[in-house]
């Protein structure tokens, strides 16, 4: 389980440490800085899985990303991240290149960000005793079998991290176990339910434990939750979502079918393809809150989008349900979700003054212990 992440210089998160629990609800007003939060975990995990910084090209680069108040110019360009879990803790340290890795003529610069330092050590304290690996530029030491810490023969990227290059589960062990993990995190944000979305179309019935965040396999998720995973569950949070409604599929001898709901009142089944946005949004999110396959982390950003407040009770029920088996984290301004999630949840109110994002009620030297990586 996470327990602490840290954040520096992204956006408006110009100094932020979290302190996580097994639900946690991050919210706050409209431009405090949650969606920030959202953002920088996908890049964290995005680092920590693949070890490439795309994700972060995508955002508009460096200078995009980085937090546009006043910094200390004597200081270096820095954006960093980091988190530590019940076993290990890990932190990158972003920042701009001397020189551009290439040119192209007729363009800009290109000033792609570079890793000037990247650490994963053991228990919640750095310190030299703990580190398990350590990168600075391109150089890097791990800790050997003696338990030295030796440079390595291995060579990485300027903009990739050390992840990407030696997790290997002989070799470095730890490094390839918090890789491995970090695939296990999961994200539900844009789920469509426009009328092209996918998951209004009849699809395979197939073993499908995982939603794809697309919705293209909605068809398989539900028939491997009713016939697999927990279906009563499910359709009781439908039944009591929508007075009585039951979830059924539509198929051929072919092994094709459709998602329908089955109202009280009504003679036909209505298919996927007739639902209202609302309440295709929350048949998704039921389905992926109960995929028998869990994953170790499950982030929900505004799961609330398009539902009727009348239906945020159920949702936060199958939220605190959720979390009995994996780590939630849920990013929501909806306040009757937050006050259905309060009791069972570590709740994270963020604030923005001066253009940067704090925690509500919490000091700067407040919160989780955390200390960086020196350059």
């Amino acid at each position: 389980m996470i327990r602490t992440l840290a954040i520096e210089n992204y956006r408006s998160l110009q100094e932020v440490t979290l302190e996580l629990g097994q639900l946690t609800v991050v919210t706050g007003a409209n431009g405090s800085g949650k969606s920030n939060v959202y953002r920088a975990l996908r890049l964290l995990s995005d680092i920590v899985r693949d070890g490439a910084l795309g994700s972060l090209a995508a955002e508009g680069g460096m200078h995009s990303a980085l937090y546009a108040g006043k910094r200390d110019a004597s200081r270096p360009v820095a954006l960093r991240l980091g988190f530590a879990t019940d076993d290990f803790s890990y932190a990158i340290d972003l920042g701009l290149p001397q020189l551009p890795a290439f040119t192209i003529p007729g363009t800009a610069r290109l000033l792609d960000p570079e890793v000037k330092t990247e650490a994963v050590w053991h228990g919640p304290v750095l310190r030299p005793a703990a580190l398990l690996a350590e990168r600075r530029s391109l150089a890097v030491r791990l800790r050997d079998s003696g338990g030295v810490l030796a440079l390595s023969d291995w060579r990485v990227r300027e903009a990739e991290s050390m992840l990407a290059t030696l997790s290997s589960p002989a070799e470095t062990p730890e490094l390839f176990a918090l890789r491995e993990s970090a695939r296990r995190w999961r994200f539900i944000d844009h789920l469509r339910t426009d009328a092209d979305a996918p998951a209004r179309r009849a699809g395979p019935v197939s073993f499908t434990p995982v939603l794809d965040p697309s919705g293209a396999n909605f068809t398989g998720a539900v028939a491997t939750v009713l016939g697999v995973g927990d279906g009563d569950r499910l359709q009781r949070a439908v039944a009591d979502a929508f007075a009585g409604s039951q979830v059924v599929l539509d198929g051929d001898h072919h092994g094709v079918a459709q998602v329908c709901l089955t109202q009280p009142g009504l003679e036909r089944r209505v298919s996927a393809a007739e639902l209202s946005d609302g309440t295709l949004r929350f048949l998704l999110l039921a389905t992926a809150l109960l995929s028998p396959r869990p994953p170790e982390l499950l982030v929900l950003n505004e799961p609330e989008g398009s539902l009727h407040p009348s239906l945020l009770p159920a949702l936060a029920t199958l939220i605190a349900d959720a979390a009995q088996h994996t780590q939630v984290i849920v990013v929501t301004h909806a306040e009757p979700l937050v006050r259905a999630l309060a009791p069972e949840a570590r709740l994270i109110e963020l604030e923005k003054t001066a253009g940067a994002t704090s925690v509500r009620g919490q000091l700067r030297f407040e919160g989780p212990h955390w200390s960086w990586p020196k350059r």
